[in-house]
């Protein structure tokens, strides 16, 4: 390997070796990053943009012009931008060596990130050198870098695609050529573009040429030369001529075949981009006419020529073809002079081809290698997680007897500690019945007390047919007072009932001194239960201590209603209300109001619900009476 090619590939591996050391931008330059960022993005989608333009002036005008445009900031030199459309410029002056060392200029923010990836790119693609075998070392650096784009999906991915593609085009690897200009053409952000196609049907082009498949080629060539004329694209179109030459030269129509290839040297000439290939394929289609001599001429100038660019590497066709130019002359002691120069130079590309295949096997034992040790390690982790998935097997099970067993003395203890507690509550509960049923056979003779007087008092009045009334009314509220004296609850029409009857009884005694009102119409009556003779106690007071002195005819409200789960029971009278004679404000509470208490407490304390009563003196209202508010738990049948 020669001396150039040496230091090329040294200065490609420190760049990537040293983008591995890349340090952060110091806090300062931040700021400034932040501001260029939407920029960089910018330029960094112009130059994807530039494989739409055509090659030739239009390409270039575009390069220029963002060169100039650079110089005009006084800090274009911390613009990576700047140094890559400048290596750009000298491309176009076909200044490679200093293009490559703008390429190294470039700075960016983080390693591998898609402008370190480009620099990278652009810095290779000049070392690969069409028509020379590409070495090993610089090979497997593309490989490496373009496995890291593929790793950051970075945009500049396509690129390293072409690169390889055409790496191993030139290495005469036409599959792995095939497969990486498809994946080119697939991830170019502009694949539909009318020039990405046209170059990818020329990419086609040379790879049908190497089968020498003249259908194909031809099939491949008027596709990219149809794009060519609508782009349109002068250099590519001129390109279509030197492939059709090929196409006739497989067909064995010289004539045209030497046509076409005057075509496109010509246009090269013109703009003055000739290069090696032009001048092999252009003496090429002399020799098939039988014109040696200028075959020779322009063989010689093909090699004057890879000489001046890459004086390091020869390239053995030319050599070759000149070979059967001078044997075509009959001048076999040039012809040998060439093909001992060729011989060598033919050497030379063996042994790269031989270190390249030698290390892609090398690769390929070491990638083996791997696998197997993969496979052995993943063989032992599996047998160590089925051993450690038994032994948490068995640590779970143990544990799941432990705490079954745990589980089963706990429900033995908590089953004989029910059972004594059921007991007790049966107790409690038979108990508090008993407290109930005493509380109520307390109520039942003091109602029945106050009953006999008022029979006594419309007896001693002589009223006989009152008197007899009065008993019947008596008579059935005492029948309905002793049948729910044996029931916790009754319905609320039941209770109605009996407290109409008790109502008709007091209207009696007093001469209809007083009316009354029952209202339950927001239940149901027949399933809403209620403890027996609640209401009557309050009723009886209203009538005997608040209706027995007025002047005005009294009014008594009875409303059963319910709200929140609550059954909310009020007795609202009209009557003197709460006076210093009055027994409710007298200091002592009356019996029936202490027995009503103690029977809510013994009905509603074992589910501990709230129960109670309160008794309202209207008169804070400036109104006449007092109101009775109860409230219990609502049950139902």
């Amino acid at each position: 390997m020669s001396l150039k090619i040496n230091i090329a590939v040294s200065v490609i591996f420190l760049c990537i070796v040293s983008s591995c050391g890349y340090k952060k931008t110091p806090q300062s330059d931040v700021k400034n990053q932040q501001i260029n960022a939407i920029a960089e993005k910018d330029y960094l989608q112009k130059i994807f943009d530039l494989d739409t333009l055509p090659t030739g002036k239009s390409r270039m005008a575009i390069i220029l012009k963002e060169d100039s445009v650079f110089k005009l900031d006084a800090n274009h030199n911390a613009n990576p931008f700047y140094h890559y459309f400048k290596a750009r410029a000298y491309e176009i002056e076909k200044k490679t060596d200093s293009a490559i060392i703008a390429y190294q200029k470039i700075k960016s923010k983080k390693k591998w990130d898609d402008i370190d990836l480009l620099k990278t790119y652009s810095i290779v693609d000049h070392t690969i050198d069409n028509g020379v075998m590409v070495e090993a070392v610089l090979m497997n650096q593309i490989v490496a870098a373009m496995q890291i784009a593929e790793r950051k999906k970075s945009k500049v991915v396509y690129k390293y695609y072409d690169l390889l593609a055409k790496a191993y085009y030139q290495n005469q690897n036409n599959k792995q050529a095939l497969y990486y200009s498809e994946l080119y053409y697939q991830h170019h952000p502009h694949k539909w573009h009318r020039v990405v196609m046209q170059r990818y049907y020329d990419i086609c082009f040379l790879l049908a040429s190497r089968l020498q498949d003249y259908k194909k080629m031809g099939s491949y060539n008027a596709k990219a030369r149809l794009l060519a004329k609508a782009i349109p694209d002068s250099m590519a179109l001129a390109r279509t001529y030197d492939n059709e030459s090929q196409i006739y030269a497989l067909q064995k129509d010289y004539r045209n075949g030497l046509a076409s290839s005057k075509i496109y040297f010509n246009y090269l000439a013109k703009i003055n981009m000739l290069h090696d290939v032009a001048y092999n394929n252009l003496a090429k289609s002399y020799l098939n006419v039988n014109q040696p001599d200028s075959a020779v001429f322009y063989f010689k100038k093909g090699i004057e020529l890879a000489k001046s660019n890459n004086p390091a590497k020869q390239k053995s066709y030319l050599y070759k073809g000149l070979i059967d130019a001078y044997a075509m002359k009959a001048d076999y002691e040039q012809a040998l002079d060439v093909a001992i120069t060729a011989h060598a130079i033919e050497i030379e590309n063996l042994k790269a081809i031989d270190a390249v295949k030698i290390e892609e096997l090398h690769e390929k034992y070491e990638a083996e290698k791997k696998d197997q040790n993969i496979a052995v390690l993943k063989s032992k982790n599996q047998l160590s997680e089925s051993i450690i998935r038994q032994q948490r097997w068995l640590i779970f099970s143990v544990l799941i007897v432990f705490l079954g067993t745990i589980a089963l003395i706990y429900a033995i203890y908590r089953q004989r500690s029910l059972k004594e507690k059921n007991k007790l509550l049966r107790s409690e509960n038979q108990r508090l019945n008993i407290e109930q049923k005493l509380l109520q056979a307390q109520l039942n003779p003091h109602f029945v007390f106050n009953a006999i007087a008022n029979l006594q008092s419309l007896i001693a009045s002589g009223d006989t047919s009152e008197s007899v009334r009065y008993l019947s009314f008596f008579s059935k509220l005492l029948r309905n007072v002793l049948e729910q004296s044996r029931k916790d609850f009754i319905p609320i029409d039941e209770e109605i009932a009996s407290l109409h009857n008790y109502m008709q009884l007091q209207q009696m005694r007093y001469h209809h001194l007083f009316d009354y009102k029952i209202v339950a119409d927001e239940l149901d009556a027949e399933s809403t239960l209620i403890p027996p003779m609640l209401v009557q106690p309050f009723i009886e007071n209203a009538i005997e201590h608040g209706f027995r002195n007025i002047q005005y005819k009294g009014m008594l409200k009875i409303q059963f209603k319910l709200a929140n789960g609550q059954l909310l029971i009020t007795v609202d009278d009209n009557g003197s209300g709460i006076t210093n004679k009055g027994k409710l404000q007298s200091g002592k509470t009356s019996l029936a109001q202490v027995i009503l208490k103690q029977r809510l407490q013994a009905l509603f304390k074992l589910d501990c619900q709230q129960a109670n009563f309160a008794i309202v003196d209207k008169k804070i209202n400036n109104d006449k009476g007092v109101k009775i508010q109860i409230i219990i738990p609502a049950v139902y049948d």
